[in-house]
């Protein structure tokens, strides 16, 4: 079976896919050379000429020979074009009426109440006078993703196409799962780099991971605990299969226990879960395949949060750059590299950056410093 995978990027998985065996191809928008050395890839930008949007990624995968197909970001956020997908071929993937659920922001703030998960105050485009004023307000795009189009609130009417979400001071986190519809398994949880100024310079951007979270022994077993309720709870509620993720602020809680609020569901494979692979062995795409036909892996995070750390950073450029040569990157620990004489447009993705260290600091040296190697070698040094 040849299985397209589709998305913005999909580096990532590919590389799982490949590792498990799996025959794929890919479409996305970047067409990444250690992508295209890897796999059949296609790319909107190089194949078609297309700026990105989810509908051209559509059109293009109609051009494409495949049995079944796997989506990633941003497709969550249009569950139409999910659902013509779905009538293509075999979705190995959340359906189009689980994607209009979970993504609805008036359902979740219902559901989560009900099902005692921690989850912020959040308003709807016309509830803006229940806004406290003492409180700090986030207006987030209704579709979003990575961050991006978050600003902090300063009173004015919301848009149809944005939400108000009261802004949560604490560490923001990230939580890989594996369902089946009605259960679900962790298997991973990192640390979110949020606005890290070394990576991309806005305040509310994914830039990348850090694998594990670092947790107090004396905490471990009743905040996994806690996690893995909130998996079930959100997997029963929704429906949801394969591989999906959470992204949540952990703030101590009344007893001086961190507590989980969640800020989001991202129904469909994410970026953290490359560390999954490197750090514990797992191969994503095959427990992806194997949680859509109801079996799930036997896994026990608690036993997977010790030892050293693994990072990632995807940097962003902070000019409009020419790339020079970028051969032998990926021994250097670089991912989602551009072909040489590829122009990167400012605030836009150069690459990814891996690394690893014993300790959860000198694991984010070691990534700040390859970071750096980066932006000497393509000239864009601050």
């Amino acid at each position: 079976m040849v299985i397209l995978v589709v998305g913005l990027s999909t580096r990532a998985i590919a590389e799982s896919a490949v590792r498990g065996g799996h025959r794929v191809i890919t479409l996305d928008y970047f067409g990444d050379r250690d992508q295209r050395a890897l796999v059949e890839n296609y790319s909107l930008l190089r194949d078609f000429g297309l700026p990105f949007s989810t509908q051209g990624l559509f059109q293009a995968t109609r051009k494409l020979k495949y049995d079944a197909v796997v989506y990633v970001s941003n497709f969550e956020n249009h569950p139409n074009v999910v659902g013509k997908l779905g009538e293509e071929s075999v979705l190995l993937g959340n359906g189009e009426d689980v994607l209009r659920q979970v993504r609805d922001w008036r359902i979740l703030r219902e559901l989560c109440p009900k099902e005692d998960i921690p989850f912020p105050v959040t308003l709807l485009p016309g509830e803006e006078k229940e806004a406290d004023p003492g409180v700090r307000w986030l207006r987030k795009p209704h579709l979003g993703g990575g961050g991006h189009g978050i600003m902090t609130w300063a009173g004015e009417p919301v848009e149809k196409t944005h939400v108000l979400q009261a802004y949560l001071d604490g560490r923001p986190v990230s939580i890989a799962f594996a369902a089946d519809g009605q259960t679900g398994v962790i298997i991973g949880l990192t640390e979110q780099l949020i606005g890290t100024k070394e990576l991309g310079d806005k305040e509310f951007m994914w830039c990348g991971n850090i694998l594990p979270l670092k947790i107090d022994p004396l905490e471990k077993a009743a905040f996994i605990e806690t996690l893995e309720k909130i998996v079930d709870r959100l997997t029963q509620g929704f429906g949801l299969r394969g591989v999906n993720g959470l992204d949540f602020v952990v703030m101590d809680g009344p007893d001086g226990m961190p507590r989980p609020f969640l800020v989001e569901v991202n129904p469909r494979y994410t970026a953290s879960m490359e560390l999954l692979e490197r750090g514990y062995g797992l191969n994503v795409f095959s427990i992806h395949m194997e949680a859509m036909g109801g079996r799930l892996p036997d896994f026990s995070l608690a036993e997977h949060l010790t030892g050293g750390y693994l990072g990632k950073g995807i940097v962003f450029a902070r000019k409009t750059l020419m790339m020079p040569e970028t051969a032998g990157w990926t021994e250097c620990g670089r991912r989602d590299i551009p072909f040489p004489g590829d122009r990167i447009e400012a605030g836009r993705p150069v690459c990814t950056v891996l690394a690893e260290g014993m300790e959860r600091g000198i694991c984010l040296k070691n990534l700040l410093g390859g970071v750096d190697a980066v932006r000497r070698e393509i000239g864009d040094e601050s």
